[in-house]
């Protein structure tokens, strides 16, 4: 059997991130063949994670990656076991890592996604020795003059993307339309608008809400020849919460979304519109 010293099974502990004694095993077994123990570490880590895919991920982050002139951006959910994993570089460096695979190769979808992950979410199990899970994951390009404002939550829990317009190039490459763009990211970030505009919304949820406030008008005794005119202010107050261009703007309420955009693009001597928007929180439910 080949010696097997202390700086080999160091080496092999790097580039592997298996315990040591694991290392030393690997290399015994593979006649000190470095790179047949990496090989003979994997397969051995693959049979580990078969055991751990069944364990619950509630803990994660979301990734990003955007484009220096901001016009193309992606944010992706990775999930994991602990708190402590999410934070570690190697799980922090395996999301990243994703986020850009799904920039550069633009899956239709999450099967897509996991053919092109083939192996690697297995191999961080392994190394990492937590079930590992790979999430939603939503992607933006400008369709026309604008920039796509990227805002991931200093926790790393929650990532929006926001698509905002204008009808100047010149607009389109001022810092202070990204600024905004983010700015109306963290928006949606803290205020988790249930749509763009009211127009946006469910019929069924909009009618649901009508026939709440309805019958509450009713129960609170208001004279029957007012109550469709307190309902249609109740639902308007609906809109105010639940619409993002309706909403109050998290960083000054006397405005709302729209005010603000009417406000930022005077001063930019343009007209902005929010095209769209995307918002990921680790772990919610896709609807």
């Amino acid at each position: 059997m080949a010696d097997i010293s202390a700086s080999m099974v160091k080496e092999l502990r790097e580039r592997t991130a298996a315990g040591m004694m694991d290392c030393k095993k690997a290399l015994q077994e593979c006649n000190a063949d470095m790179e047949a123990a990496i090989d003979w570490l994997r397969q051995k880590g693959l049979s580990k994670a078969a055991k751990k895919a069944g364990r619950a991920t509630s803990e994660g982050v979301i990734a990003s990656v955007t484009v220096p002139d901001n016009s193309t951006a992606v944010i992706v959910e990775i999930m994991c076991e602990t708190d402590f994993v999410a934070r570690g570089e190697k799980f922090q460096e395996f999301a990243k890592s994703v986020a850009q695979l799904v920039f550069d190769k633009k899956p239709a979808d999450s099967a897509a996604l996991a053919e092109l992950l083939g192996d690697s979410v297995n191999n961080q199990i392994a190394t990492l020795g937590e079930n590992i899970t790979v999430g939603r994951f939503e992607s933006m390009n400008v369709q026309k003059n604008g920039v796509i404002g990227c805002y991931v939550h200093a926790n790393g829990k929650i990532g929006v993307l926001v698509e905002l317009s204008c009808t100047k190039a010149e607009t389109a490459a001022n810092p202070k339309l990204l600024e905004t763009a983010r700015n109306v990211a963290m928006q949606v970030a803290a205020a988790n608008p249930a749509a763009l505009d009211s127009t946006c919304l469910d019929p069924i949820l909009v009618e649901r809400e009508r026939a709440v406030s309805r019958q509450k008008t009713l129960d609170e005794g208001k004279p029957a020849n007012i109550v469709e005119k307190i309902v249609e202010g109740r639902i308007r107050k609906f809109f105010q919460e639940v619409c993002l261009i309706e909403q109050a703007y998290i960083r000054d309420d006397k405005l709302s979304i729209k005010e603000f955009l009417t406000q930022e693009g005077k001063a930019l001597g343009d007209e902005l519109k929010i095209e769209r928007y995307a918002r990921l929180q680790l772990g919610e439910t896709a609807e």
